[in-house]
């Protein structure tokens, strides 16, 4: 899931925080990346700070999409900058993530194959509904909402279960949850500890 930087996203609250410094990525295993993290409730410079470096973070590790718990912040906020279905990419930051998705006649499955940086080289199916909405505030504390399609409800459903504790590995049935598992084993060496800071 790579950045495409072609076309100026929609921004609807505004750009994403710039000039942060790139951090070593979590990974899965680590405790903040497996129990709900603490709620933002403090809309200040250190929040921003904060943001901008996960920004630095995603884009320097090729992503669509990062929680602070994947930089080992314990606090409830993930930033995206992904294309939905039609190629068009969307930026945000939300922080105490709810996410709705349809349900009963209205859903419909996408069994697309998904990754996370915190577990990195590895990609296999994972059924998510093919819509999803998220609310929650931003950077100032502001109401936000994000809804897209495609790759972008992907990545909304998969950032906001990192703020719950949940790895979409938590998803996988055993024989997927093996396939991505000897994946990740495969590719380690490329994403030696630290990665993708220094």
């Amino acid at each position: 899931m790579s950045q495409q930087p072609d076309h100026a996203p929609r921004a609807p609250y505004g750009p994403l925080p710039g000039r942060g410094a790139v951090r070593p990525i979590t990974r899965w295993g680590t405790e903040v990346m497996h129990r709900p993290n603490r709620p933002v409730t403090t809309y200040d410079e250190a929040l921003r700070s904060l943001v901008a470096d996960m920004v630095a973070t995603m884009y320097a590790a090729d992503g669509v999409g990062l929680a602070a718990c994947q930089i080992g912040v314990d606090l409830a906020v993930f930033c995206f900058d992904c294309p939905d279905e039609s190629g068009i990419r969307t930026v945000g930051v939300v922080c105490n993530p709810v996410v709705e998705v349809p349900e009963g006649r209205g859903r419909a499955l996408d069994d697309g194959e998904e990754g996370c940086l915190s577990y990195p080289g590895a990609f296999v199916e994972c059924a998510r509904p093919d819509s999803a909405t998220v609310t929650g505030t931003g950077l100032d504390g502001e109401s936000v909402t994000f809804e897209g399609d495609g790759l972008l409800a992907r990545c909304l459903q998969h950032e906001s279960d990192h703020t719950v504790g949940t790895v979409f590995g938590d998803r996988l049935a055993n024989r997927a949850r093996k396939k991505l598992t000897k994946e990740h084993d495969k590719t380690a060496p490329e994403f030696p500890p630290g990665w993708p800071a220094g």
